[in-house]
């Protein structure tokens, strides 16, 4: 790459772990890269829900934050709420009288708001504003959807959004797999719990499923969640000596049953998935960089290496913040590329495969939850002698299936400063980075035929920044994260050579005309608060 002739500011490109396998000292496998009105069908509270919204409830516990309380009724009830944040302020604390009350004065009671619409469907109360407010809507974030929201009324398609929370904890549910059963439509939540998915109107008889590791899943009608936000609170779940028969668990042995259960587990055949894509570079602690993208993915089966993958844009947009005043202006490589490298049940690490392993120690850190069955939790850190920068973390592997269905993982923070030149492409002079942390996140999901797909990809690289003869330091952050949103198995084919783009090259800067309705029709990550924030400032200066 032949240096920058914009003389107003160095440069450096910061690129992934980017070595041959048999380097496995450096790394163990070749990353790369640095890289939703309700319409309630004739079910209403005064169809069916006045007798459940008549019924007492004895309120024990008075003090506490609005979720807490409403987790209390439900634990008492057996009902579940669904609500909007913007109407009900979950961590709002509020004090109230103890005794007994019919159920529908004990919830308003709680939030605060007596003209709350309660509908009953099931095992669910909807609570909803009046009819004719806003509920309290963003006016920035209004600017942002509107043009989709009318885009998806046009094309008769169905949306669902909102948050999930811990129930018990009231901490946004981070990375929960969000799809709709027997489809192949789906996404995962944000940093902070939010998720939204926009799906074809003949879905709307399906249902939604919430899931994470460690929790009970949730599924509700997508007739009940159409054109909502909501939140949604998933409760943790341990597994008890009762669900299980005790034994030792080989974790190697886990280990290999997993792989020998790839036939089975995974496609052996092409498949089309169109993804969500984004990276971003964050210079003290403010986003600097931000670019979105629909792509298509032309992914080969697990026999084959992501060297066959191929890329086609559908859809981009980048948004820079015009206000940085250092002169460190970095740039991403590759982050495309270690989204499809890091699918590691076809590019297998070598902390996947336990046998002849000298570098590893695997251990068995006991049993969870996927999608409410049970899973093995395998551990593996580098062997103590090793003093190289190796990795560390965790497997999620389903008991019965045996398929992996998570892993987060990371260079050991401890001899993570030696792994910087893997990163570091070009640098400008006078600068010292170094490597504080490198993490990524990898989840897989079971599709309607039974096979599990790639799902979910995230890397989190952070670097600490001093010029020569200064005492302070700044911090650099590149992350990069996928979602598939779909998933074809029929009819797959590569993409002509022309539509193609290139996944090892700075995608940033890949020319693609802008779209004012860059969401239509696709299912994204949502932009987490910070990061839409930026957004907004950002389009608010291009006007």
């Amino acid at each position: 790459m032949n240096p920058p002739t914009d003389k107003s500011r160095k440069r450096h490109t910061i690129t992934p772990i980017n070595h041959s396998l048999s380097v496995i000292r450096y790394s163990l496998f070749a990353i790369h890269c640095l890289l939703c009105l309700l319409c309630l069908t004739a079910i209403s509270a005064s169809a069916q829900g006045n007798g459940a919204l008549d019924r007492t409830v004895k309120i024990t516990r008075n003090k506490g934050k609005v979720y807490e309380l409403l987790k209390n009724v439900s634990d008492r009830t057996g009902f579940m709420f669904i609500y909007d944040s913007r109407i009900i302020d979950n961590d709002r604390k509020v004090t109230v009288k103890k005794g007994t009350y019919p159920l529908g004065d004990a919830i308003r009671l709680i939030t605060g708001n007596d003209s709350l619409r309660l509908d009953v469907s099931g095992s669910y109360i909807l609570l909803r504003a009046p009819e004719g407010t806003a509920g309290g809507i963003a006016e920035a974030a209004d600017r942002i959807a509107s043009a989709s929201a009318r885009a998806r009324e046009e094309d008769a398609n169905i949306t669902i959004g909102g948050s999930l929370y811990d129930s018990r904890t009231g901490e946004p549910v981070i990375y929960a797999t969000v799809y709709i059963l027997n489809s192949s439509i789906g996404t995962v939540t944000n940093r902070d719990g939010e998720f939204q998915i926009v799906a074809a109107d003949t879905l709307r008889r399906l249902k939604v499923r919430f899931s994470h590791v460690g929790y009970e899943s949730r599924e509700i009608d997508v007739s009940l969640l159409d054109g909502r936000r909501i939140d949604l609170a998933l409760t943790p779940r341990t597994v008890s000596l009762q669900e299980v028969v005790v034994k030792a668990v080989d974790p190697e042995q886990t280990l290999m049953e997993m792989l020998g259960r790839r036939p089975l587990n995974y496609a052996s055949a092409p498949v089309c998935l169109t993804a969500f894509y984004r990276e971003g570079i964050e210079h003290k602690d403010v986003n600097i960089d931000l670019t979105e993208s629909v792509l298509q993915i032309y992914k080969t089966g697990y026999g084959s290496d992501a060297s066959g993958d191929q890329v086609k844009l559908i859809k981009k947009r980048r948004i820079m913040s015009r206000h940085k005043t250092d002169t460190i202006f970095p740039k991403m490589r590759s982050g495309i590329q270690s989204c499809l490298v890091l699918d590691i049940i076809k590019e297998l690490p070598e902390f996947l495969d336990p046998g002849d392993n000298t570098q590893y120690r695997y251990s068995y850190k006991g049993k969870s939850i996927v999608d409410d069955r049970l899973a093995d939790i395998v551990g593996f850190r580098q062997k103590d002698f090793i003093k190289d920068p190796l990795y560390a973390g965790e497997l999620i592997i389903e008991s019965e299936s045996r398929a992996l269905t998570e892993v987060r993982f990371e260079i050991n923070p401890r001899y993570a400063d030696k792994a910087t030149h893997i990163f570091i492409d070009k640098k400008a002079l006078g600068l010292k980075i170094n490597l504080q942390q490198a993490k990524y996140i990898v989840s897989y999901k079971p599709s309607g035929d039974g096979r599990y797909y790639i799902n979910h990809v995230r890397g989190d690289l952070w670097f600490k920044v001093r010029r020569d003869n200064t005492l302070f330091s700044s911090s650099l952050n590149f992350w990069f994260e996928m979602v598939t949103c779909r998933i074809d198995t029929v009819d797959v084919k590569p993409f002509p050579p022309n539509e193609r783009i290139s996944t090892s090259r700075i995608f940033a800067e890949t020319e693609h005309d802008y779209d004012e309705s860059f969401w239509k029709n696709f299912n994204t990550i949502l932009p987490e608060e910070e990061l839409l924030e930026n957004i907004l400032r950002n389009l608010e200066d291009e006007r």
